[in-house]
């Protein structure tokens, strides 16, 4: 009897892992991103997550990205000059994580945080209350790695006005 509760046991434990979800996922990837209001001007960046999974269908996001672009202006003597802006990021938030028995997990996430703008080379900066509001989906590659497309829309309230921003990204995640 003793035999075959060991056997049991040791049976258990061996198949937790086979069911088990990860917990923990990281993604670094390009984004394009496009800061409306009176800038209207195209960026390119970096942007990554850290997302952990209390249980499989909600995950605790951290998202921070940085992108830069610059636009030309003409003057009316003939020249031109040229405007440097950064944008960095950083977001919070819950994920809902839609699981399926297929290679594709669609999610929807809305977050909160801070938006850091700079201008010029030491130029004026501001940092201001934004928010996201998007979603994508993780196509598996791997057991632990998959490739992530991403839409967002990212809020900056600035000066009492939102500033209406998109990002568009496509991620390398990890998961462990």
């Amino acid at each position: 009897m003793k035999r075959l509760f060991m056997l049991s046991l040791g049976l258990f434990l061996f198949a937790i892992p086979s069911r088990a979800q990860s917990s923990y996922d990281a993604s670094v990837g390009y984004s394009y991103f496009h800061l409306g209001g009176g800038a209207d001007l195209n960026q390119n960046g970096i942007s990554g997550s850290l997302a952990y999974k209390p249980i499989p269908y909600l995950g605790i996001v951290g998202d921070f990205g940085g992108y830069h672009g610059s636009e030309s202006f003409a003057t009316g003597g003939g020249g031109a000059f040229s405007v440097s802006v950064n944008t960095y990021t950083f977001l919070f938030g819950p994920r809902i994580i839609m699981h399926n028995p297929t290679k594709f997990t669609p999610f929807a996430q809305f977050l909160v945080g801070a938006a850091h703008l700079t201008v010029g080379n030491g130029g004026s900066s501001t940092t201001d209350f934004a928010y996201s509001v998007g979603g994508g989906v993780d196509v598996g590659v791997l057991p632990h790695l998959s490739v992530r497309p991403q839409v967002d829309y990212i809020g900056i309230r600035d000066s009492g006005n939102t500033i209406g921003n998109a990002r568009v990204s496509v991620s390398a995640v990890l998961r462990f």
